[in-house]
């Protein structure tokens, strides 16, 4: 019996919150007596794994598989599960994931918790703490099922290392090739810069901006501290920047370490969709703008006058 992780990658390579689901496999490995096996993907370096408590690693390498489909993954996270005997899933909080791991619950009759913030507060009875009400709240939820699948939040763990030695050993789950009736014909992916997924710090800005010929500040801003730019969904909507980039919480979900937002009033579908970042820093005209209530920190000016000086103090600061 183990704790089974799955491990998101892209091209190849393990994302981060790979590391991060790992780590916590590995929390809860020790508290029940046991190891940790992850499956992977189409993985390059399967054994970097180890580094964050990973004993083994079921590598599933299958080029109908290079491209995300809920339906064939959950196939072989449950075929992987049965075969190690795994009564704990962990996974991570992606969109990905939250597609798949219903479909696994319902193979294995498991019981699902996604979002959640820490280790398990208990493993008898087995219950977690995780965000609810667009995260303005938390809840204690206690699983009784068999096998447990836990979704954890990204950014809310951290990635521990704990070093192992991992095996890896070929993996090849039977799939149904009705699993592939729906198919992705074309993805458009962020090239070259921090995505908003992954990403430490995030910088968003919005109407605010005026239009889309002034967002090089923005990015500049972004490239200085390493981060992924972001957008509301008005500026989305009026074509001012891509859908990928709108945040919130009918967009793309932030749980950054630091979210900083130029120009956004704070709808209240924005903050919830942003508000499971760590610190929130908010740079507006309007001090009675809702997005003040909900940040860390807020500079009441003008987005033209301050993004500026900020970027040249930060290229000040790191050289």
């Amino acid at each position: 019996m183990s704790v089974l992780v799955y491990t998101e990658t892209e091209n190849g390579k393990f994302k981060k919150n790979a590391f991060e689901v790992a780590s916590y496999a590995y929390t809860i490995a020790q508290q029940i007596g046991t190891s940790v096996t992850a499956i992977s993907f189409n993985a390059d370096d399967n054994a970097s794994l180890g580094t964050y408590g990973v004993s083994k690693v079921l590598n599933v390498a299958n080029n109908d598989l290079k491209t995300f489909n809920a339906k064939a993954f959950a196939t072989a996270v449950a075929e992987a599960a049965t075969a190690e005997d795994a009564k704990v899933i962990i996974v991570s909080s992606s969109t990905d994931t939250k597609f798949m791991a219903p479909l696994v619950a319902g193979s294995l009759k498991a019981g699902y918790v996604p979002n959640v913030v820490g280790a398990p507060e208990s493993t008898s009875p087995f219950s977690v703490k995780r965000t609810a009400f667009s995260n303005k709240g938390f809840a204690h939820t206690q699983l009784n099922t068999d096998i447990k699948i836990i979704g954890v939040s990204n950014n809310a763990f951290g990635a521990h290392e704990n070093a192992q030695s991992a095996s890896v050993e070929d993996f090849s789950p039977a799939i149904d090739p009705a699993s592939f009736s729906t198919k992705s014909v074309e993805i458009d992916k962020v090239v070259g810069k921090a995505t908003i997924a992954d990403a430490d710090i995030v910088v968003s800005a919005g109407r605010g901006l005026k239009g889309p010929e002034n967002w090089g500040m923005i990015e500049e801003l972004a490239d200085v501290l390493g981060a992924a730019t972001a957008c509301s969904k008005p500026v989305s909507d009026l074509g001012w920047r891509p859908h990928g980039e709108h945040v919130g919480q009918t967009g793309k979900p932030v749980a950054s370490n630091l979210y900083i937002a130029i120009g956004i009033s704070g709808a209240i579908q924005h903050l919830a969709g942003v508000s499971s970042s760590k610190v929130k820093v908010v740079i507006n005209t309007d001090p009675e703008a809702p997005f003040f209530k909900a940040a860390d920190y807020g500079i009441v000016g003008d987005a033209f006058e301050v993004v500026p000086q900020l970027i040249e103090k930060l290229k000040a600061f790191k050289a």
